[in-house]
């Protein structure tokens, strides 16, 4: 008997018999058995795939006894030859010569059996839930668009750079960050009344980042096109199904960009990222698009098909001013817009994604590029139909003086930051980026409503399980 493991997947994908592996050695965990006049039929998956994969052991097969002590969950090795099957809702079948059970599963204490469970009940057992059909197919999914991501950069040579977990500058300059310490909270060091910070590990306050981008930008200045995709940490403590505490983001940062040219990267990525999906997951998507979102790939097939519509925060705010709706939230110049202004602009007033530029530098961060008489900067937020903002980014200041005013009037320190303005003493250059919500996207491509369902292990305001 071979060693080697085939996967489900690639016997399921063979345009017929003859082109697939025979026999198989294939290994799994068992979602279902039913036997029927000395013919037993095992449903086992391997995680490979959404379908399963039946084995027939009948009783001229030597371990055919084993068949009665196998359970949902408990996980098996089978070898036999592929056939087409007879039966209904599968293409191919193992017909088993030999069966090994690998780990038992009491079906007394196993928790998932055969019937659908709640993704609330699922949360709390975010060990087991990658069994499920649900959260095997998000799992895929997610692993295509990240591969999709890296594939849209490197192909274009961006350059993959790994910015720190751990830094000491606050880049959104929102102060809602995790802090690092290896400081004994109970016996807290005190000099002059005041925490000893130069005894903790780093000899100054450290905390969790909350975005790679100021390092990215380092690298833009020597590299031009570098991009980065790692974990972030935000301490907001907000329970909705839209926001995690550690969550991952997609930053690239081209130098000698403007914001018309970022603008451009952002409708090719979201395109991109969304058509690979489309093409390599068929099977995940149409699942997904059957119980969870019936316009899910219409929708995704209208933003890989479409070309996005520009307008600037002062057109879209005079656009809602004249629609005629009653909005939950006023509209006001110089007040954010809200999910369900942005939805409208995309939905109803354009009918395709929207990219809104030029925001009030009164509610956008000190890095970027404040435009001519000095109200807006030169921001964008790329808005989808059916959630608004998915992308949101700018030109950066590159001038130094600009740059100092605006920290001093975001009430930075220019301490922390001074390596940030160098780059503007030392051959500063006009450079732009954005950044991308990796589990937002990975919701809005699923269809899933709740963020928590989106990643592993979900990170939430008194919630750190698993």
């Amino acid at each position: 008997m071979p060693a080697q493991r085939t996967r489900i997947k690639d016997l399921l994908s063979a345009a017929n018999v003859d082109d697939a592996p025979n026999p198989v050695n294939v290994k799994g965990w068992v979602k279902t058995v039913r036997s029927s006049g000395g013919v037993a039929f095992v449903q086992i998956n391997d995680g490979s795939t959404l379908a399963d994969l039946q084995i027939v052991v009948d009783a001229s097969c030597p371990d055919y006894g084993l068949v009665g002590g196998l359970t949902t969950g408990c996980s098996v090795s089978a070898y036999g030859g592929l056939q087409e099957s007879p039966g209904r809702g599968q293409r191919y079948e193992v017909v088993a010569e030999s069966l090994e059970l690998l780990g038992g599963a009491d079906p007394e204490e196993y928790p998932l059996q055969k019937k659908r469970h709640t993704l609330e009940f699922l949360r709390e057992l975010a060990h087991l839930r990658p069994r499920t059909n649900t959260f095997g197919a998000v799992a895929r999914v997610r692993n295509a668009m990240a591969f999709g991501i890296h594939q849209f950069f490197q192909e274009r040579g961006f350059l993959y750079v790994q910015t720190p977990i751990i830094t000491a500058s606050d880049a959104e300059g929102a102060g809602a960050m995790f802090r690092a310490t290896t400081l004994d909270l109970n016996h807290l060091p005190m000099t002059g009344g005041q925490v000893d910070n130069n005894a903790d590990f780093f000899g100054r306050p450290a905390f969790l980042t909350v975005s790679g981008q100021l390092e990215a930008e380092i690298f833009a200045q020597s590299m031009s096109d570098v991009y980065t995709f790692g974990p972030t940490f935000r301490a907001e403590n907000s329970n909705t199904s839209r926001h995690l505490a550690e969550f991952w983001m997609v930053e690239p940062e081209v130098a000698f960009c403007d914001l018309d040219g970022l603008a451009q990267l952002a409708e090719d990525f979201l395109r991109y990222i969304f058509r690979h999906v489309l093409e390599n997951c068929p099977e995940d998507m149409a699942f997904f698009n059957r119980f969870y979102d019936k316009e899910l790939i219409t929708t995704l097939e209208d933003i890989a098909n479409s070309d996005f519509e520009r307008m600037t925060y002062t057109e879209a705010v005079a656009a809602l001013r004249e629609s005629g709706e009653n909005f939950e939230y006023p509209v006001e110049w110089g007040s954010d817009l809200q999910s369900e202004h942005e939805r409208y602009l995309t939905e109803r007033k354009v009918g395709r994604p929207v990219i809104v530029t030029d925001y009030p530098s009164s509610i956008k961060a000190f890095y970027m590029r404040l435009n001519d008489g000095g109200e807006t900067v030169r921001a964008m937020d790329v808005l989808v139909p059916r959630i608004g903002e998915i992308i949101g980014g700018s030109q950066r200041e590159e001038r130094l003086d600009v740059l100092q005013r605006r920290m001093a009037e975001a009430g930075l320190d220019d301490a922390p930051y001074w390596w940030y303005l160098d780059l503007r003493r030392y051959g500063t250059a006009p450079h732009a980026g954005f950044g991308l919500g990796f589990e937002r996207t990975v919701q809005f491509a699923t269809g899933m409503q709740n963020i928590r369902d989106i990643i592993a292990f979900p990170r939430t305001p008194r919630n750190a399980e698993f």
